[in-house]
């Protein structure tokens, strides 16, 4: 199994070392083998589970040296593209780290300066041009048609960060103290910033949100405030578990509804559990937003199509093309567990450029665990996650894994696992047919008695 080139440093730590631990079984079963044939009785030997220890321990210390900012091997995250090593040093000196300086003054967390390069980014690209377009006189198709393209390479990152803003309340120092994070990074308060950042930080996601195809807050109260709740449980509105995972009809049915119906009953979800204000504000979200944009297109339809309504649809059906690719693939006997109803990938489009998303099952596991934490995390638990069954991926991001499942083709799939506890020595074909048993629907009797 090849390990892609463009994987951050982080990702390599951690598929170096799950692909030692399948080596040294795979030796370890094949020398214990020869032995039998040999001697007729199996051998006792635990090096290589002190090997693994030791190179497990290692690869842990490395991780935590690279997200800890006092430590001389600290990599802050300055862009998604390039690495500091990939920068000629002449402008790595007198440009990258200058401003590398200045933004860990200005983000929460050290590691997150490219939070800040991603807001200049998007501050001094996809609004201006979002202006321009819309300025009366100014449309011309070949503008709209790059300006909706860019923007939906951008929507992706731009998803991620909201998603970091949404579960950590901000993602730039505040012009207050703040209590203590506590995690493997950081244990001291948030030292406190100039006003501008916190406004910066309060203010941006009103004024980009739309232009990246998202409604105002809608993200947040379907996030945080429900999904994290029911976990993809039967009561989730954007639960896989009622639908066969591999049935392109199924999907549609589930983009659908979502797409033209969670604008209704996400605040019926919440008004049915007495959450009235939240149900309030779900609804006054989607709705303002809605008229926001028929305003607009009213106003001027042609580059309003571009800026707004293209970005919103699209959006609506990359996010649940990704939820789908991210809870697919459910436990028959134990749905209900956070180790069996997510996955986690170890992939360029979703940790480099999207902020460790491939780490889902991480996150489900603690929804305010710090981005840069969730390799750390995996590796010190893999033991647990071996146990639980879980479940991890090389090289396939979210969509991908989607696109596969609905072609059926879980020979790819079982080609992209990388194999953990008892998985090491299955065969492809056993690898496969384990996946395939974890895309059936539940029915209502199962759905009763597998959720408690």
């Amino acid at each position: 199994m090849d390990i892609h080139p463009e994987l951050t440093e982080l990702d390599r730590i951690v598929l170096t070392d799950l692909l030692q631990d399948v080596g040294q079984k795979s030796n370890t079963e094949s020398r214990s083998s020869e032995e039998v044939v040999a001697s007729g009785s199996p051998a006792k030997d635990a090096s290589n589970t002190v090997t693994d220890q030791v190179d497990t321990e290692d690869a842990i210390t490395r991780l935590k040296a690279l997200n800890t900012q006092k430590n001389s091997a600290f990599q802050p995250t300055i862009f998604t593209a390039w690495d500091s090593k990939d920068i000629s040093s002449a402008i790595n000196k007198h440009v990258v780290q200058p401003y590398s300086r200045f933004a860990q003054g200005v983000v929460r967390h050290p590691t997150d300066v490219v939070f800040l390069t991603h807001l200049l980014l998007y501050s001094s690209t996809i609004l201006p041009s979002a202006i321009y377009l819309l300025w009366p006189g100014h449309f011309s198709w070949t503008h709209g048609i790059l300006h909706t393209v860019f923007t939906m390479w951008c929507a992706g990152p731009f998803t991620l960060m909201l998603h970091n803003h949404i579960h950590n309340n901000g993602t730039m120092r505040s012009s207050r103290r703040r209590k203590p994070y506590v995690g493997l990074l950081y244990s001291a308060p948030f030292p406190a910033g100039p006003a501008i950042w916190a406004w910066l930080d309060k203010a941006f996601p009103y004024v980009l949100e739309p232009l990246m195809g998202h409604t105002w807050d809608s993200y947040y109260y379907h996030h945080v405030k429900h999904h994290h709740v029911e976990g993809n449980g039967p009561g989730d509105l954007s639960s896989t578990i009622r639908y066969q995972r591999d049935d392109i009809g199924h999907f549609l049915h589930y983009v659908g509804r979502f797409m033209f119906l969670i604008w209704l009953e996400l605040p019926l979800y919440f008004i049915q559990r007495k959450k009235y204000n939240l149900g309030v504000r779900a609804f006054l979200s989607e709705i303002s937003s809605y008229a926001f944009m028929y305003g607009m297109w009213r106003w001027n339809p042609k580059p309003a199509t571009f800026v707004f309504l293209l970005p919103f649809f699209l959006l609506r059906i990359g996010l649940m093309v990704g939820n789908w690719g991210q809870h697919a693939l459910v436990d028959e006997l134990e749905p209900d567990s956070d180790y069996r109803s997510s996955i986690t990938l170890i992939d360029v489009p979703s940790n480099r450029y999207s902020f460790n998303d491939g780490y889902h099952t991480a996150h489900h596991l603690n929804p305010r665990r710090h981005w840069r934490e969730h390799p750390t995390h995996f590796l010190q638990s893999k033991t647990t996650y071996a146990g639980n069954g879980a479940l991890v991926f090389t090289n396939i991001d979210y969509i991908m894994l989607t696109i596969t499942l609905l072609r059926k083709d879980y020979m790819y799939l079982a080609d992209r696992l990388v194999p953990i506890g008892n998985q090491i020595g299955m065969s492809k074909v056993e690898i496969a047919n384990m996946l395939r048993t974890k895309t059936r629907a539940f029915t209502e009797a199962d759905i009763k008695k597998r959720f408690k």
